[in-house]
């Protein structure tokens, strides 16, 4: 009942959030909390370090933005078949890659974004250096106009909120369990019988699905999509964000989203100020909050209630005799 409560809670607080808040900031924040949700699901309970998560986040851009362009498509279904490239581009490049781990896998990944990004810049139909313009935000349902950032507010609100949902639950599926499993011990759960590498294959789809949904949501809040979407910056940014709020919980990805994209929007006019901040905020995490945040007052909560436990049972170490 409790946890219902602070979710309402947490959802009134967001339906109300326009009214005191830049919506577009708040869209953006959303886009890169699903982002960063992603991509905790491969590093944070899959072990995986990919360097080239923003393939599928601007990948998924484009083709988004190209079928509300060119086609009568409704925006819900266009930003659908941008996460659906995007899960397909992850099983092709989940296959070939899966099978290595550490560094190795890193870099591969690294590599294959790197071919990503000038296909986008070399095909004809991204505008190339210059991007995607005027993407229109064709009517949600074939119905329902969504041109005005007070209504598609709501849309994004309620496509993340399910896209944490999806998330919730398959980090809390027996699934999840094995995931975690194959991080901690993959020797071990390949002796049980289970294929570790089909595991983390269908992680590796999973995240680039769901990484496509933010690409294909940001690409409709600003209404165009860039080589940016797809650059290396992106994906570091979305391991800071990660790192930030905390590997392995749910609102670790949430929070450090936040703080970043309100950093970047806060600082937007200082130059590289933001990039400054963004360095500062990684050293102080790897330094002194190891574990992000959310990791970190996890931790602290834990103790703080072991020590009262602890206090409430003083006599639970003496002998009977003395008791």
């Amino acid at each position: 009942m409790v946890r219902l409560l602070l979710i309402a809670a947490a959802v009134a607080l967001l339906a109300v959030a326009p009214v005191y808040f830049y919506s577009v900031t708040l869209m953006t924040i959303m886009c890169f909390v699903v982002f960063a949700c992603s991509f905790n699901l491969l590093l944070g309970y899959s072990g995986l370090l990919c360097f080239g998560h923003a393939m599928f986040f601007g990948g998924a851009a484009y083709v988004t933005g190209y079928l509300l362009k060119s086609t009568p498509l409704s925006i819900e279904l266009a930003i659908l078949a941008g996460a659906a490239v995007s899960g397909l581009l992850g099983l092709l490049i989940g296959l070939l890659t899966i099978r290595r781990q550490g560094i190795q896998f890193a870099m591969i990944t690294l590599a294959f974004s790197q071919f990503i990004y000038f296909i986008l810049l070399q095909s004809p139909f991204t505008g190339g250096e210059d991007g995607m313009q005027a993407i229109p935000r064709n009517p949600m349902f074939g119905l329902f106009d969504v041109a005005d950032n007070a209504t598609y507010y709501y849309v994004v609100m309620a496509i993340t909120l399910a896209c944490v949902f999806v998330y919730y639950r398959v980090v809390h599926s027996p699934y999840g369990e094995i995931l975690k499993a194959v991080r901690d011990n993959q020797p071990r759960v390949e002796s049980l019988g289970f294929d570790p590498e089909r595991i983390k294959l269908l992680a590796f789809v999973i995240s680039a699905a769901m990484a496509g949904v933010a690409g294909g949501m940001k690409a409709t809040v600003y209404q165009f999509a860039t080589l940016t979407d797809a650059s290396w910056p992106i994906s570091a940014e979305v391991i800071l964000m990660t790192l930030l709020g905390g590997l392995g919980t749910l609102l670790g990805p949430i929070f450090g989203a936040g703080i970043i994209i309100w950093l970047n929007d806060y600082l937007a006019g200082f130059g590289e100020w933001a990039l400054i901040s963004q360095g500062v905020i990684l050293l102080l995490v790897i330094v002194f909050f190891r574990r992000g945040f959310v990791g970190e007052l996890t931790a602290l909560s834990a103790f703080l209630a072991g020590r009262r436990k602890g206090e409430a049972k003083p006599d639970a170490g003496k002998p009977a005799a003395v008791r």
